[in-house]
């Protein structure tokens, strides 16, 4: 199976409401349904396989089984799945509160941080959003606000309208305002510190929890410039691109595409209907459905009448990657560091050395005589097998004058 329709976990948080059961058809047996999680496999609430022969397992033992092809390249800087999809239905406030850092989550909680974006389904009139303050705060100021709760007063309240997007990094105070029904893409991460709970009470008849002196740690406590835009896509940042899919089922009712072996996606449809196809594969989609559909698919259409949001995990650039390894590593003696380079980066030196050596034999072929065919066929073999691009594999065979077809037939006799 490439494409897998998914089941979700629900939550039913005191703030939730009914339209998920009852506009998007989800399953649940409580009186209110705050969150679905849609793509996941935290441990927390992991969504189910609905169709095919995994059909019953949960999402993280289905990448288990098959192997962690079907989850792609990109995916392999990290140690647990990256990504947590998900519906949240606010009948109510939600409290305020923040989400740390990957430095600050994962040295003292375990797991990823929580970077995320929210983008608005739907909304009642006159629906809001708090995000970071409306002016720079000191330390001191935002103890005393907590603790006389007045904290509302400084903070930046935002009116929203269907279709608007909100990027919330790691750090930025916010809280999803009643009358909201969105659509979450963050880290795989379940961090949240709560700051500000309007006073409300658990099942247990216990104002819930709050989490202040973490959330000092984690705030940045100046105000946030809201990013207008992140074009072509709806978000682009250092762990996800989400872009929204538009069929009206006339003009434009077939939309082609193709998941290459660098990044599964995630379909999550938002309104209308229609199916999803590839090769053989004919898997109907409606309004609140989710699919993941694997790295290994290939090519493949959708068809029909929806809206839906497409998630695929970002391509990681040199430098963040630098940035990122530096601080996963900054605990680690120099033995450490070189046995994780070698674990989770391995491949990348790869391509820099099949990389490298494919551009001295350029240079040689340009300036000073032919090179040996069959060395250049393997070096190309390797960039197409760890580097899987096959666009610059091609270039480099058309500089060396040999035919693409002969390249997997030299290099597999040279490696036999």
């Amino acid at each position: 199976m490439a494409i897998l329709k998914l089941k979700p976990s629900c939550k039913d948080y005191l703030w939730g409401g009914t339209r998920l059961m009852t506009e998007f058809g989800k399953e649940f047996s409580g009186e209110k349904l705050a969150e679905t999680w849609e793509l996941s496999c935290h441990p927390d609430g992991p969504s189910i396989v609905e169709n095919g022969e995994y059909a019953g397992e949960t999402l993280s033992e289905y990448i288990l089984m098959e192997g962690k092809k079907v989850t792609g390249t990109r995916s392999r800087k990290y140690e647990q799945f990256p990504l947590l999809i998900k519906f949240i239905d606010a009948k109510d406030d939600l409290s305020i509160q923040v989400h740390p850092n990957d430095e600050y989550a994962l040295k003292n909680e375990g797991q990823y941080g929580k970077t995320e974006m929210w983008y608005i389904v739907d909304c009642e009139e006159g629906s809001s959003l708090y995000y970071g303050f409306s002016r720079e705060i000191s330390k001191e100021e935002f103890v005393e606000r907590i603790g006389q709760k007045t904290l509302l007063e400084v903070l930046n309240k935002v009116e929203v309208q269907k279709g608007d997007v909100l990027f919330i990094e790691p750090g930025t105070i916010h809280a999803i305002g009643k009358g909201n029904l969105i659509a979450e893409i963050q880290q795989n991460s379940n961090v949240t510190y709560r700051v500000y709970d309007y006073g409300r009470k658990g099942a247990d008849g216990k104002e819930r929890d709050l989490h202040i002196e973490k959330a000092l740690q984690v705030t940045n406590r100046i105000p946030i410039m809201r990013k207008k835009s992140f074009k072509p896509h709806v978000v682009s940042c250092d762990y996800f691109t989400v872009d929204k899919i538009v069929l009206d089922g006339q003009r434009m009712k077939r939309m082609f595409g193709e998941i290459d072996r660098s990044s599964f996606a995630s379909l999550l449809v938002l309104d209308g209907e229609g199916t999803v196809r590839s090769h053989e594969e004919h898997v109907p989609v409606k309004k609140g459905d989710s699919s993941f559909i694997t790295a290994i698919t290939g090519e493949y259409e959708r068809e029909g009448s929806f809206e839906a949001l497409l998630t695929t995990v970002y391509k990681m650039g040199f430098r963040k990657r630098m940035e990122e390894f530096q601080d996963r590593t900054k605990q680690m003696d120099r033995k450490q560091k070189l046995e994780y380079a070698l674990m989770y980066y391995w491949y990348h030196l790869l391509f820099v050395l099949a990389g490298a050596g494919l551009f001295l034999l350029l240079v040689r072929h340009l300036f000073f005589a032919e090179p040996p065919k069959a060395f250049t066929c393997v070096l190309v073999h390797q960039a197409v097998d760890y580097a899987r691009d096959e666009e610059l594999a091609a270039d480099f065979a058309a500089a060396s004058g040999i035919e693409p077809e002969r390249i997997e037939m030299d290099s597999d006799y040279l490696f036999s």
